[in-house]
């Protein structure tokens, strides 16, 4: 039977890293967007025209975070989705930048921001997960 606590997320399972670490684990992009908050490009990055069987995952710690039946496309240039695998997967905590509030997305995990979610999604959980394609691993699910 399997243990509740495996698949959450506890503290000794989360990652935390230097700067200088994750410079040397992360792109420059992958950088700017997990450690520095950025935003890529609407219709820039990937995943946000893919619709392939699999999970979506964090790029800089491998925490699952979206399976792809809850993706969408939102027309927004940003993978959406409309829930996360989990409660645990992600963190979830208010944003006030650029005169706006809005809730951000982190990774469960490395605390990595991913993006954010909106209470404009469809049904049946009516929220959209707008997330940086740069943040995550896409792991196709195997054909056989």
């Amino acid at each position: 039977m399997n243990n509740p606590k495996d698949k959450m997320n506890t503290q000794a399972d989360k990652l935390k890293l230097s700067q200088d670490e994750w410079r040397e684990r992360l792109s420059p992009e992958q950088f700017h967007v997990l450690r520095e908050h950025g935003t890529e490009r609407a219709f820039t990055g990937p995943f946000w025209d893919t619709f392939e069987t699999g999970v979506y995952s964090c790029v800089a710690c491998e925490n699952k975070l979206f399976a792809s039946n809850s993706k969408f496309d939102a027309g927004c240039g940003w993978p959406s989705f409309l829930a996360t695998v989990s409660p645990d997967a992600v963190r979830e905590l208010q944003d006030t930048s650029h005169g706006m509030v809005r809730t951000e997305i982190r990774c469960g995990k490395c605390d990595g921001h991913l993006g954010h979610v909106f209470p404009d999604g469809p049904k049946p959980t009516g929220l959209r997960y707008c997330m940086n394609g740069t943040a995550m691993h896409f792991t196709p699910s195997s054909k056989g």
